[in-house]
């Protein structure tokens, strides 16, 4: 798939966009087949694009085999009804291979995560993701968070050079975000994605859809399909008063559930999973599962956030 194309399949979603978790079995070896299932029940459900291997992903805890292996399964799995984005990440060469990987398994494009460990200059980070984005046709979108944050002349540049097509933003910094969005709708002609990649993207969608990122990551999708499904419903229709009974009664305990545990973001998630009857397993080290009781107050809070579908759909009768 062509960078134009690629995104113009993504400018305008049908639905969310999906990043699955990745299904380890009893011994902790990758489980195809359930991770295939998972794949499989998002598209069905109604996603937009499946971004595989990526945080949600453990794209950290994965070899570059069994990474190979998941893309190449999310690619089988979805035949081309939506498009398929591998996570990239690491120093540059090892980004590079996992580029070339995610290629050779089919992917129809890549999300470059920020590069291992140290604090590069910007000269340095540029630099990087276009030697990512070279090593491959395929299109990429830059994901800025924790020790790759951009300036907006970096955007910009990032945006001049082929192949790269569009910003995730998992730093949350709004007044960056709209000078960046003003420097390249100045500076550069034609259309560039932006993504809101912050953790439960929901949470904060309204603000970013104020300043013209329709766009975001939904790991809720994984566990609760019908309530990411219903949110951006409410977004794509202007209903912000369902929006806001979502944010209030199911986003809101979530996020509050989230923010007790470090790594919550994929092991919570994780375990949603498992709670709607699939067993992807655990995560892998260094993260750690949830404890019992919040697992329990999780179930408690996917089952709220259904009797508020529950409460709308009798409304609308």
């Amino acid at each position: 798939m062509t960078p134009a194309p690629f995104a113009a399949r993504l400018a305008v979603p049908s639905g969310p966009l999906f990043f699955p978790v990745t299904a380890f079995g009893p011994d902790g070896s990758l489980d195809l087949d359930a991770f295939r299932a998972h794949v499989r029940r998002g598209v069905e459900a109604g996603a937009a694009a499946v971004f595989a291997c990526c945080g949600t992903g453990e794209f950290h805890a994965l070899t570059p085999e069994e990474f190979e292996d998941c893309v190449r399964a999310a690619v089988e799995v979805t035949g081309g009804r939506v498009p398929v984005v591998a996570g990239v990440g690491y120093g540059t060469a090892l980004a590079v291979r996992y580029a070339r990987l995610a290629h050779a398994a089919g992917a129809d494009g890549l999300l470059a995560l920020p590069p291992y460990l140290v604090v590069a200059g910007q000269e340095g980070l540029l630099r990087h993701y276009r030697e990512v984005t070279a090593a491959t046709p395929l299109p990429v979108i830059v994901y800025q968070r924790d020790n790759a944050v951009f300036t907006p002349a970096t955007v910009v540049e990032l945006a001049r050079t082929e192949g790269i097509v569009g910003l995730k933003d998992g730093l949350g910094d709004l007044d960056l975000m709209q000078r960046v969005i003003s420097a390249v709708r100045t500076e550069v002609p034609g259309d560039f994605l932006y993504f809101n990649g912050l953790p439960t993207a929901e949470q904060t969608q309204l603000a970013y859809r104020a300043l013209g990122v329709p766009l975001y990551s939904s790991a809720v999708f994984c566990f609760a399909p019908e309530i990411a499904l219903a949110f951006h419903r409410a977004l794509r229709t202007g209903d912000d008063a369902a929006a806001r009974r979502l944010l209030d009664g199911f986003y809101r305990p979530f996020v509050e559930l989230r923010a007790r545990g470090r790594g919550y973001a994929v092991a919570l998630v994780k375990a949603g999973v498992r709670l709607r009857g699939l067993d992807v397993g655990e995560v892998r080290p260094p993260l750690h599962e949830p404890s019992e009781d919040h697992v329990k107050q999780l179930a408690q809070v996917i089952e709220r956030g259904h009797a508020l579908l529950d409460e709308d759909s009798t409304e609308d009768r």
